[in-house]
């Protein structure tokens, strides 16, 4: 069949399936069917439920299985209600609500909400069975069951347990009136903060057994999100989506459908979830399955007529990747004075283990032969800039600074946005790193303020005297280039004003390799204090619940 065959398909509110055809030369039975694979309905039971008695065709009740269709028929199809054969299992209910009418649950990821030809046990309906035995006297092969959600999706579902409850809850479903609100967690970041999507969903006629926007053929179906939150590297973002319509897949068609899919979805998001596959680590590992939470439910008590909602947090799986997700490399800064110690610490940090950056060692990579910088000055400044091999003259460099402040600040306009390029480029190579750090000695005086390419800057202090006998004594600079290269630098205490931590490095090398140790550890302290934080948001929204286990994990 093709996907014009069906015009229409719904299910009425007296449980019988209707159709408007263009299926000439189909079999009845084999229409239905095909149409009905997704409800995991049998042709076997569809052949039973015409010979019964249970078809019309064009409001005529037909008997015969292989009835070749015409074309254009009015179909109906009623399928005979039985008890559940199914067999009670032990397993746990998360019950968030019960009375002698309906009980709320929270579903876990990975259950299978009834049995099927393809999995006869080991689903709710089983626990069901087996903690609420009266159940199997209602109706249906699956009994207390108004709503569905997909195996991988978690959260709250609603059941009823005793028929009168499953027929007047059925038709609040039919009629709109229940309110349900997911969670998805999506690729990338939405352009708009808010939107609705109404596009009909039917069977993939490419793919029988996945679900798509279809042009004919699909039922009609209604999704409205809101932007939540979006990780700070864009690569994912949290959605609200509420649905007016319960149709097969349809949130997570819905998010593919506008360039979206939810992460994890393997189904309708391949390509992004191949990807995020490939990236490995710890995300991709919480992502094992769609992202997709039932997390509000809001509907009227079918015996007492209360109004009753729910709200309930995703789980861990959930919650922590949102925490991953937020984390963010913590990058630091490290300034100080010439002979202050700063490239010591920053060996340390290395030694660590630590991704580390130098904007000296840049700069003197921009001006060697073939650099960037030096090519730059070179066409500011003529050849004269350039030594014999290329690189930059850096004695000719010098004494134009020394002799003009105009000629060194316009050498600085030139050369600090190169170096910021670099730090920039280094800065996204190790995104994914805790921690970075980078030596900026001119950070403040370049107008590089924290927040920009750094979150906090750490100062090194060294006492003057200390620093002018290291510069003469282990880099042979007189007192009057320590006083010049000094004067072009914000005073030490100016700089150490506008640190986050200060290191005094006026001492022996082992203090400063303790001092480093101690940094360290400060700065993994800030660390677990924004997971804290961002937890306690989370939390405050209900999208983690209040005291989830191993909260300091991040």
């Amino acid at each position: 069949m093709t996907e014009n065959e069906a015009i229409l398909i719904e299910l009425t509110e007296e449980g019988a399936y209707t159709a408007v055809v263009d299926a000439a030369g189909t079999r009845l039975d084999a229409f239905w069917s095909a149409r009905l694979a997704s409800e995991d309905i049998s042709r076997a039971k569809v052949r039973a439920a015409i010979e019964a008695g249970l078809a019309l065709v064009d409001g005529e009740i037909c008997r015969k299985p292989g009835l070749k269709l015409r074309g254009g028929e009015a179909l109906t199809l009623r399928l005979p209600e039985t008890p559940s054969e199914a067999k009670a299992e032990d397993g746990e209910l998360k019950l968030l609500y019960l009375d002698g009418d309906v009980l709320v649950l929270n579903k876990p990821a990975g259950l299978t909400i009834h049995p099927a030809s393809s999995q006869p046990d080991g689903t709710l309906v089983n626990r069901l069975l087996h903690h609420f035995p009266d159940m199997r006297a209602m109706a249906g092969d699956r009994p207390g069951i108004v709503h569905r959600l997909d195996k991988d999706t978690s959260g709250l579902l609603l059941v009823a347990q005793t028929e009168s409850a499953r027929l007047a809850l059925a038709a609040d479903f039919a009629e709109r009136r229940v309110a349900k609100t997911y969670l998805a967690l999506v690729h990338g970041r939405p352009e708009r903060s808010d939107g609705v999507i109404e596009l009909p969903v039917g069977r993939d006629p490419k793919h029988p057994t996945k679900m798509a926007v279809v042009a004919k053929g699909g039922r009609e179906a209604k999704s409205s999100w809101k932007l939540a939150w979006t990780a700070p590297d864009g690569t994912a973002s949290l959605l609200e989506v509420a649905i007016a319509t319960g149709r097969t897949h349809q949130i997570r068609v819905h998010m593919a459908a506008m360039g979206h899919p939810i992460v994890g979805d393997a189904v309708y998001g391949a390509r992004q979830h191949s990807d995020w596959t490939r990236r490995g680590g710890a995300m991709a590992r919480l992502a094992k399955r769609q992202m997709l939470h039932a997390w509000k439910l809001a509907f009227s008590h079918p015996g007492t007529g209360e109004e009753l909602s729910f709200c309930q947090p995703p789980p861990a799986d959930f919650w922590r990747l949102l925490l991953m997700l937020g984390r963010r490399c913590q990058r630091v800064g490290l300034v100080g004075m010439p002979g202050c110690g700063k490239s010591s610490l920053l060996a340390h940090f290395a030694e660590a283990g630590h991704p580390t950056f130098s904007a000296d060692a840049a700069v003197a990579a921009l001006y060697a032969p073939g650099g960037h910088g030096a090519d730059m000055l070179a066409r500011r400044f003529g050849p004269e800039a350039l030594a014999a091999d290329g690189g930059v003259d850096k004695a000719w460099l010098l004494s134009r600074m020394e002799g003009s402040d105009r000629f060194r600040r316009e050498v600085c306009d030139l050369v600090h946005p190169l170096v910021k390029g670099e730090l920039v480029g280094f800065l996204a190579v190790h995104a994914a790193s805790r921690v970075v750090f980078a030596e900026v000695p001119l950070l403040f005086e370049a107008g590089w303020l924290p927040g920009e390419v750094v979150d906090l800057v750490v100062g090194v202090r060294c006492d003057p005297a200390v620093r002018l006998a290291r510069l003469t004594e282990k880099r042979g600079w007189s007192e009057e280039l320590v006083a010049r290269m000094d004067g072009w630098q914000w005073p030490q205490d100016r700089k150490l004003t506008k640190c986050r931590f200060v290191v005094d490095n006026a001492g022996k090398p082992e203090d400063l390799a303790g001092a480093a140790g101690r940094l360290l550890a400060g700065l993994t302290a800030l660390r677990r204090q924004d997971a804290r934080n961002r937890l306690a948001a989370l939390v405050a929204a209900g999208y983690a619940p209040s005291r989830p286990e191993g909260e300091d994990a991040p």
